[in-house]
């Protein structure tokens, strides 16, 4: 990839495509576009470009492949690992998507709708709400995080146990080429053999491979009914026994299953607003439980409850708080939703997005648990994720009272370690947040030579110049 400075006659005739109000050349304009919201990463640029229609981001790429400049695409800036910002040097092109908002068409008795790359999930699951249908996609960042950006990343949530990553919600894509070629493959068609996926080549490529523009997603009737509980246990091997028996009862009901140890809960009480405790009592461990019925009458009101005793009986379950009316149930999803953001008031915080075998994530937690003390004597693991589909974030925040910047210096070695756990356990190092550029170097150590060589060479047919995403990923 070039680094060569972008010129500003060249500035002026990428401002000319999108006009000059949706051309960003002034830094308080451009700082929301260049940091990231952990405060990590930050990037220079020329310019940010907000095209607002797919043919826009076909003449920027265009242009942009003719001068072999590098352009690093970005949704709501939600991405935690970086892939969205640009490099320091100041010679990549931000390409927002943001003004890419039109609900273009919502077929509710197919079940799918075409949406633009930045509408945001929140508003995606409006509109299929409006159509009486649902977009389970769900994230905390839900109100800025956006489709496009969603579908780059292969985004999770708290809805993949019932529903499937942001892969299994799309039917098709509309997305542009390096070159400026525009592919139209926004198909509604669960079934569509005729050769290779090109759709989930581009999910998960994070920009990579080409810029999704707008997306044919699925849609899926809205619950009659739903469940909630917040769960206290003992422990982790506990919280595996009990999810085995959700299986086992509730089936295709159980829509989310979601671990968090104590320290997550205390964090959240203490430094996020509007956050209650269930419980009278402390307990280590506690899971969040939601079925989700439909409407054909077959499922009892009390399936959770008793789910619950038959936990209770094995001795697994030392408490459980049932949600008794919508107000509740949003309070204990709120609760969850806030463990990210409230460890920034405990200090620095080191972050893992790891998967394992659903089977060994006790054994994982238990080791885990000793790596941080040898590296970091007193930090504070405060681990929680999506125990139904085997993805937890692992965060590390700092000992009470040390040195921020001495602490987050341990980053490296300590991800290093704990990606060494997570390989020996048959997991992933990324589970949800993707590469980016933060995991790029480690990413060589956990994928197979073969592995890389067939992304490189995918990389290199579709963008010889190098210029989508510049060092991320790859």
């Amino acid at each position: 990839m070039s680094s060569k400075i972008i010129s500003p006659e060249l500035i002026s005739r990428f401002a000319e495509i999108v006009g000059p109000a949706n051309a960003l050349t002034r830094a308080e304009d451009q700082a929301p576009y260049l940091r990231e919201w952990r405060d990590r990463y930050t990037g220079k640029t020329p310019v940010v470009l907000r095209p607002g229609t797919t043919d826009e981001v076909s003449r920027i790429l265009a242009l942009a492949n003719d001068e072999a400049v590098g352009v690093v695409p970005q949704g709501g800036n939600t991405g935690l690992v970086g892939g969205q910002i640009p490099s320091p040097e100041g010679n990549q092109i931000v390409l927002s998507l943001a003004r890419l908002k039109k609900v273009r068409d919502i077929d509710a008795p197919g079940g799918t709708m075409i949406v633009e790359a930045g509408v945001t999930l929140a508003e995606a699951q409006a509109a299929a709400e409006g159509a009486g249908r649902l977009f389970p996609l769900s994230l905390a960042s839900e109100g800025s995080a956006m489709i496009g950006g969603a579908l780059a990343t292969n985004a999770g949530g708290t809805a993949v146990l019932a529903y499937g990553n942001a892969r299994n919600l799309a039917l098709g894509l509309e997305a542009v080429l390096a070159d400026g070629r525009v592919w139209h493959g926004l198909r509604r068609l669960k079934k569509d053999n005729t050769g290779y996926d090109l759709r989930d080549l581009l999910i998960g490529s994070e920009g990579t491979l080409g810029v999704i523009t707008a997306a044919s997603l699925k849609l899926f009737p809205i619950p009659a009914e739903r469940e909630t509980a917040i769960v206290a246990l003992e422990s982790p091997a506990a919280a595996l026994r009990l999810f085995r028996i959700a299986e086992a009862d509730a089936g295709s009901s159980l829509t989310a299953f979601e671990l968090w140890a104590h320290r997550a809960q205390e964090f959240a009480l203490r430094y996020m607003p509007n956050t209650r405790d269930p419980f009278i009592d402390a307990h280590p461990w506690y899971v969040l439980i939601e079925l989700s019925h439909g409407g054909t009458g077959t499922q009892t009101a009390n399936a959770l409850e008793s789910l619950l005793m038959v936990g209770h009986a094995q001795g697994l379950v030392r408490d459980a708080a049932l949600a008794r009316s919508l107000q509740q149930a949003q309070d204990f999803w709120r609760l969850r939703e806030t463990f990210s953001e409230a460890q920034k008031g405990a200090g620095g915080s080191i972050k893992h997005d790891i998967s394992v075998p659903i089977a060994r994530i006790p054994e994982f937690l238990a080791r885990a648990a000793e790596v941080v003390e040898r590296i970091a004597p007193g930090a504070r693991p405060v681990p929680f994720g999506h125990f139904g589909d085997g993805n937890l974030h692992y965060n590390v925040s700092q000992p009470e009272g040390a040195d921020k910047a001495q602490f987050l210096s341990l980053w490296e070695p300590m991800s290093d370690a704990i990606f060494e756990l997570v390989s020996e356990l048959g997991g992933s190092i990324s589970a949800e947040h993707g590469i980016g550029q933060m995991k790029r170097d480690a990413l060589r150590l956990y994928k197979s030579p073969v592995e890389l060589d067939m992304m490189r060479a995918i990389k290199q047919a579709l963008d010889p110049k190098g210029i989508l995403n510049p060092g991320k990923l790859l």
